[in-house]
């Protein structure tokens, strides 16, 4: 897989870098971004927080004001990750003292001086907005940081019994009419030889290495970015995503990519670019309401046609909201995927349990309750080696 980012001055930090598929590399990309450089990673996390709150800007003064007006209002608005980063306070410390003159001023100079410094390295535009290269910063970090944790959980690449020429050296077996040579194991060879008592290495002694492979697979990730999902929610599901696509396209399969909430926000067709992947997921804020049949529809066209292993992985925190009747509206198109070889898996909370179960059910898929958010990578990665 190659990563290709864009032509920024992150972008050159690894311009033409081929991944391997080890963890090296990944360590390679982490240094090459953090290493004596932490105030770029601590933007890159702040503006990274902002987008899963559901902001398009970083604007000092509003903040301020939200602040001092009702700081429980606000710690809901802006998450504990990015009051933290943008003030350089605890939630406890801004509690406690905002009511003083002195703090405030002390924290009005922080978070002027934090927005000039964005502004200043072109990651907020004159308006305050998130720049492109705001997004490309934010994308790294994100993608740095899941991999370090996928690292840390030792989660591995998975393994399959069906058997393909271009795989990795599995179990001997005798040679059979149209093996390749280079597959050839020379010592069984030789021992069968010794064994069957021949001087020479006879046709019947050849021994060839079977390879493990596991059939092209697709897959479409469709991330519910409904209002219910904001701040922690989304920003788990998202590097879930990233933790998918990374291992999915080290093994040659595809990933695409629906943002759904009250209606379709965005589209990635099941690609091998792992940088188009990035960018889209990074960009994911959440709002409004919940439209899971119009979601499924839409996945079921971005499937090929072809006769290959087609899965939907369905992340979402509700019950569909949209339409006379959503839940069998749902229903009607996951039996229509299925009819199409299209599997469903489903990610959710206690909340939408009933349909969800009848969704998995319909859709020959599985279904994942999730009781701690910090696992939501785990289980989507469970479900996709589960193909």
């Amino acid at each position: 897989m190659r990563l290709r980012l864009p032509d920024t001055e992150f972008g050159e930090l690894k311009k033409g870098y081929e991944n391997s598929g080890s963890m090296d590399f990944d360590e390679g990309l982490t240094h090459a971004i953090i290493e004596g450089n932490k105030q770029r990673i601590e933007q890159g996390t702040l503006l990274d927080s902002s987008i899963n709150q559901g902001m398009f800007a970083f604007n000092a003064d509003m903040m301020m004001d939200h602040i001092v007006k009702n700081f429980d209002n606000a710690k809901k608005l802006y998450g504990e990750t990015l009051l933290r980063i943008a003030t350089g306070e605890d939630s406890g410390s801004l509690k406690r003292n905002i009511s003083f003159p002195e703090f405030q001023r002390h924290l009005k100079n922080k978070l002027k001086q934090k927005e000039r410094e964005l502004k200043d390295a072109d990651l907020l535009d004159k308006e305050g907005n998130i720049s492109n290269k705001g997004l490309d910063l934010a994308s790294l970090v994100m993608y740095s940081q899941e991999l370090d944790n996928l690292k840390s959980k030792g989660l591995g690449d998975k393994k399959s019994k069906h058997k393909m020429i271009y795989g990795d050296k599995g179990n001997i077996r005798n040679f059979r009419k149209h093996d390749r040579y280079r597959d050839i194991s020379i010592k069984s060879s030789v021992r069968a030889a010794i064994r069957h008592g021949h001087s020479e290495i006879a046709s019947e002694d050849f021994r060839v290495h079977e390879r493990d492979s596991k059939g092209k697979i697709f897959l479409v990730y469709a991330l519910d970015s409904s209002g219910s999902m904001k701040g922690k929610k989304i920003e788990v599901c998202k590097k879930a995503g990233v933790a998918l696509a990374y291992k999915a396209i080290n093994e040659n399969d595809s990933v695409g990519l629906i943002v759904f909430g009250s209606d379709i926000k965005d589209v990635v067709y099941p690609t091998n670019d792992f940088s188009q992947f990035l960018r889209k997921i990074t960009n994911i804020r959440a709002q409004k309401q919940t439209d899971i049949a119009s979601t499924i529809d839409r996945a079921i066209q971005l499937f090929p046609r072809d006769d290959v292993t087609k899965h939907l992985i369905l992340l979402t925190d509700a019950v569909p909201t949209v339409g006379d009747d959503p839940n069998k509206n749902t229903l009607n198109l996951v039996e229509k995927a299925r009819n199409l070889g299209i599997t469903v898996g489903i990610d959710l909370n206690d909340e939408g349990t009933s349909l969800a179960k009848k969704i998995v059910e319909v859709g020959s898929g599985r279904l994942y309750i999730v009781s701690d958010l910090n696992n939501v990578d785990s289980i989507v990665l469970q479900d996709y080696y589960s193909l």
